[in-house]
């Protein structure tokens, strides 16, 4: 790949194709296309990605869920199905780099394209592939979504109250709700994060050996993987019978797998959200506030309480572990007065690790996400703006955040530069093999 000049793309000359649909592999598509890749997009012909039509807020206009994951790509139609349309697909795949895809399992290998058969077309080619499922997996021939993998991932079973309400009154709830999802796309975004992971380390390798390789991420592997510290959890509960930084501890009782543990922090730091300010009618009027081992002192200081500093009761943290909800609900009376943010000022200022719980309109509008480049607002056709996220910040360029294209808006434009003359482009489009 050689060395890049300042500000120069990483990717410069790379070339992908993203055969992927709805957000696992665009996601991991769109950061190549950021990142200076040149990423094609495969669709159906009339009919596109999915995610065009799903949660639509403008008639007529592509969903934000598509113009979110495929800003700065180009789109091909080409119905694959039929010969023609699959010798302008090996082309592509001859031309490319990367490819990228997440069908059913099989649907690759009923078309004809194995893995052997993309070796012998392009021995350099990087294949990447997303499935719900291992292949040694009961349940491999499954279709998977995002709760699907947050299930069978383990996310599911740990997250949500063991116990009904949060803290009221400083008393630990009762009466069992049940596993919840999450909201973060911890199937889908998540794998395309793996499977990028995985795909760039494949394009380094390349470098040395020459030869392309196959990269295969399944969703539930990727939730586990952000799941290893239940995982953890889960070891340790067998040894010892327990989990003392669990709300269940040491009054509960526990079985045999790791339990929902509510709002507890997981990293062993004791953690809850609480209350603040206008609570009764802002539904997002909270913190989270983590009670640290070295910064007991000032956190007593903070809360008014100074003499629990050196009282047996509190000063260590095997001695607060039976006083959690009492310390919380401290912490939260302390804070009563005080809006999240005036909560999250003061506490600050006695190094107590804390947050807002931030709504998602006070993150679309906030002054420092714009300011930071995390919050980006692009122009789209058909639509005028959007905001989407840039997450990663590099110190030798920015990624220049383009729209989103239009279903079939490159198909001559890509056709023509592998090769295809304009008599031949307008045949294939008159037989429905391209744009409809």
């Amino acid at each position: 790949m050689g060395t890049t000049s300042e500000n120069s793309k990483p990717l410069d000359g790379i070339k992908v194709i993203d055969f992927g649909g709805v957000q696992s592999v665009p996601s991991a598509a769109q950061l190549l296309a950021w990142y200076g890749a040149d990423v094609i997009k495969i669709e159906r012909v009339g009919v596109g990605d999915i995610t065009r039509n799903q949660l639509r807020d403008i008639p007529d206009a592509d969903a934000l869920y598509f113009t979110m994951l495929n800003c700065n790509k180009r789109s091909v139609e080409l119905n694959t199905k039929t010969p023609e349309g699959k010798a302008v697909f090996e082309k592509c795949i001859k031309w490319a780099d990367i490819l990228l895809e997440n069908f059913r399992p099989g649907a690759m290998e009923r078309m004809g394209f194995t893995w052997e058969y993309l070796q012998q077309l392009n021995p350099r080619l990087i294949y990447g592939t997303v499935k719900g499922f291992g292949e040694n997996s009961p349940w491999a021939g499954v279709s998977a979504y995002e709760n699907v993998a947050q299930c069978a991932g383990g996310a599911t079973s740990t997250t949500g109250y063991w116990n009904g309400a949060p803290l009221v009154d400083g008393q630990a709830p009762g009466n069992n709700n049940g596993p919840l999802v999450s909201a973060a796309a911890l199937g889908d975004s998540n794998t395309g994060n793996h499977l990028l992971i995985g795909v760039l380390a494949a394009l380094f390798g390349r470098e040395r050996t020459g030869k392309g390789q196959k990269i295969s991420v399944s969703m539930q592997d990727a939730v586990l993987n952000l799941c290893r510290v239940k995982l953890r959890d889960q070891q340790r509960l067998e040894r010892v019978g327990y989990l003392e930084e669990y709300p269940q501890y040491p009054n509960g009782k526990f079985g045999d797998t790791v339990p929902r543990g509510g709002n507890a922090g997981g990293g062993g730091q004791p953690g809850w959200i609480l209350k603040c300010k206008g609570w009764e009618t802002d539904d997002n009027a909270y913190i989270y506030c983590t009670v640290q081992e070295q910064d007991w002192g000032p956190t007593c200081e903070a809360i008014g309480k100074p003499e629990w500093a050196t009282d047996p009761k509190y000063n260590t943290a095997k001695a607060r572990e039976t006083h959690m909800f009492e310390i919380f609900a401290a912490i939260e009376k302390a804070i009563a007065d005080k809006t999240k943010y005036e909560a999250v000022a003061h506490l600050a200022k006695y190094r107590v690790p804390c947050s807002p719980v931030l709504s998602m309109k006070e993150i679309a509008e906030a002054p420092d996400l714009r300011e930071s480049g995390t919050i980006v607002e692009v122009q789209q056709p058909k639509r005028g703006t959007f905001l989407t996220i840039n997450p990663i910040k590099f110190s030798g360029f920015t990624p220049e955040i383009k729209a989103a294209p239009l279903l079939g808006q490159h198909t001559d434009e890509v056709l023509a530069e592998l090769g295809y003359s304009a008599e031949e482009i307008k045949s294939l489009r008159d037989k429905k093999i391209t744009c409809a």
